[in-house]
């Protein structure tokens, strides 16, 4: 009986500081999505960009393909967002995160752009968030 307990009380404790690790990594995505927000709202692309893993390997898909690398993806931002008013207002909505494991995240979202002189636009996103170095990192990104 006591061996008993005492595997039951280890096995809550392990899922209460699993269930706890989950919620503070949620919390620190959703922040730096927050982040990526104010960053577009203010017609910061290069900040907008600091949620995204530095590195050649960083996969962003949208309407025109897959493009590989930070750099590239920066670069087609600002040439598909090139002032503020292409930039609009930008809202996210989120639908699902769903931790894969311990490191890894999916998330699924809804965003739309406000944009009065060129045209309201919105769609929908997948980011795989991965956790390195002890930091969330967006490692690809696929928009519609």
């Amino acid at each position: 009986m006591t061996k008993r307990f005492i595997f039951s009380v280890l096995f809550c404790l392990i899922g209460f500081i699993s269930f706890s690790q989950t919620n503070k990594d949620r919390q620190k995505i959703l922040e730096i999505l927050d982040k990526q927000n104010q960053a577009w709202n203010r017609g910061d692309v290069v900040a907008f960009m600091k949620g995204y893993w530095e590195s050649d390997s960083l996969m962003y898909i949208g309407k025109s393909g897959v493009t590989y690398g930070y750099q590239k993806t920066l670069a087609s931002y600002q040439k598909n967002y090139p002032d503020k008013a292409s930039m609009g207002t930008l809202k996210f909505t989120i639908i699902k995160v769903n931790f894969l494991g311990p490191n890894n995240c999916l998330l699924v979202g809804k965003w739309a752009l406000t944009r009065p002189e060129k045209g309201d636009i919105g769609g929908h996103f997948t980011l795989t968030w991965q956790k390195t170095k002890g930091e969330w990192v967006i490692i690809a990104d696929h928009s519609s």
